[in-house]
């Protein structure tokens, strides 16, 4: 019997039907896994965005969009896909730092310092939601650099098993960098402040401030990015008197990162000054103001954040004498209080660094008077009259939190000028005076016996972080006043 020849047409049926009964075997895991999967990587696609970061417009500082869709618009809102992957490009239009950063895909471009400067951050969008970009330096979110990344889709199988585990949110605090070996001291002497002015009239006067950024040394091996004017903490103690007419510079230092202005509490007008001189690196700035009232006022840097650029040290004190000047006494001082806030604990030694969180939080590291921890107990910044001598402490706090309870550890304040007021009677026989962030005092006393007096503020625990002060009084023993045996372990 002969084979006669295989029909082709039923090899092709039969690879049909096999082939259709183990799909619908396997139809169950395909639903499941394989649509997913290849829809996914079919709709996956690369989205580039171009983002320019801005200031001087409204808001003050922002994103501004950069071609296609979002040309012109400040802080445009982004939108991608999941499994989509986002290209974000960033170019800093001013030579301020700024950044980009989104948390919640743990990517940013680190701070861009330079004008024209490109930075570009590249990550897959791997869940959906609305996420913001910002710029996380200090104060910049807070004033307009922020906008909306707008994924669409459903999660990944991946990411939702992610987002179901625990999340530690315990974190350490960064460990510190090396110590700036060329860091500087930025501490302001409490002796060095301007002559009295004396009985003279009116007159026109020129101010000249520059403010500068300076590795300073905050403790013995300790070094900090401080924010200054003139490179001190505080900045130069300014001498005017009522009714003169001061024509104010302010000059940004071309080395700085930031913007920089400032606010003089004895301005009449709007910003004490800050609206005139917001002044970006290697530029200047002017403003005229007549002293229209006589007193002890703060001055601060009012760049945003402004408690972050006051808690890096940009404040000092102005005085506006009254017609005819002060009464003359022997010894005059400059003392500031100020609060330093770090990521690393108090006492860590190496290069430390701004937190921006314990700031908001009031919980400062430090607290400084003159700009340093433990700055006027040296040998080079203690404070030294003579017994017998009439003595004026211009005290004030620039902040940018802690109400200070000024105190001189064995001295009664003869006269307390109460919040600075040079005009009003001051109150006479006070052991500690309140002086509120951005406000000032003038206190006086008379040195009876020689001895080292211990600046403090007399929320005592104070002490422990930073913020004490020697006064030395030097001269003859008064028994009459003051006698005994000194007893062991006495820290006075």
């Amino acid at each position: 019997m002969s084979r006669k020849p295989f029909n082709s047409n039923i090899w092709a049926a039969i690879l049909l039907f096999v082939t259709t009964a183990t799909v619908a075997l396997l139809m169950p895991f395909s639903i499941r896994i394989v649509p997913n999967a290849s829809s996914a990587q079919e709709a996956s696609t690369t989205v580039e965005y171009t983002l320019k970061a801005i200031i001087g417009q409204t808001p003050p500082m922002a994103f501004l969009g950069v071609g296609g869709a979002i040309e012109g618009l400040i802080n445009p809102e982004l939108t991608a896909k999941v499994g989509d992957t986002v290209k974000i490009t960033v170019i800093n239009a001013d030579a301020i730092q700024h950044d980009l950063t989104i948390d919640e895909f743990n990517v940013t471009t680190g701070p861009l310092l330079e004008k024209d400067q490109i930075a570009t951050i590249t990550f897959v969008a791997d869940k959906p939601g609305t996420f913001a970009y910002y710029c996380a330096t200090p104060g910049h979110r807070q004033v307009g650099m922020e906008g909306k990344l707008v994924i669409t889709g459903e999660a990944s199988t991946d990411y939702v098993q992610a987002a179901e585990q625990p999340v530690d949110t315990a974190s350490a605090a960064p460990a510190a960098g090396p110590a700036n070996p060329d860091a500087v001291s930025i501490v302001l002497n409490p002796a060095d402040l301007p002559a009295p002015i004396g009985d003279r009239g009116p007159t026109n006067v020129r101010i000249d401030l520059v403010a500068k950024e300076v590795s300073g040394v905050l403790a013995d091996g300790t070094t900090y990015n401080y924010f200054t004017f003139n490179e001190t903490v505080p900045g130069p103690m300014l001498r005017v008197r009522v009714g003169d007419t001061v024509e104010l510079h302010l000059k940004n230092d071309l080395s700085s990162t930031y913007l920089h202005s400032i606010d003089l509490h004895a301005v009449t007008g709007p910003g004490g000054g800050a609206v005139f001189t917001q002044t970006k690196p290697g530029e200047e700035t002017m403003f005229t103001f007549q002293a229209l009232n006589p007193g002890l006022y703060v001055y601060h840097c009012a760049t945003p954040s402004v408690a972050h650029h006051i808690a890096s040290g940009m404040y000092g004190l102005i005085l506006v004498e009254p017609a005819g000047g002060l009464p003359i006494v022997d010894k005059e001082f400059y003392v500031m209080q100020g609060e330093i806030y770090t990521a690393q604990p108090f006492g860590t030694v190496g290069n430390v660094d701004f937190d921006h969180e314990k700031m908001l939080n009031e919980q400062p590291e430090y607290y400084v008077f003159n700009g340093a921890s433990m700055a006027l107990t040296t040998d080079e910044n203690a404070l030294r009259a003579n017994v017998g001598d009439e003595v004026r402490i211009f005290f004030g706090v620039g902040g940018p939190n802690a109400t200070s309870s000024f105190h001189v550890i064995g001295e009664i304040f003869d006269r307390v000028y109460n919040q600075a007021s040079l005009t009003s009677d001051p109150l006479t026989d006070v052991q500690t005076t309140t002086v509120a962030p951005g406000g000032a005092t003038m206190v006086e006393f008379g040195l009876d016996v020689p001895g080292r007096y211990i600046l403090v503020d007399h929320a005592l625990a104070r002490l422990e972080r930073g913020l004490a002060g020697y006064l030395y009084a030097e001269g003859d023993d008064q028994p009459h006043i003051f006698d005994g045996t000194m007893t062991e372990g006495s820290g006075h």
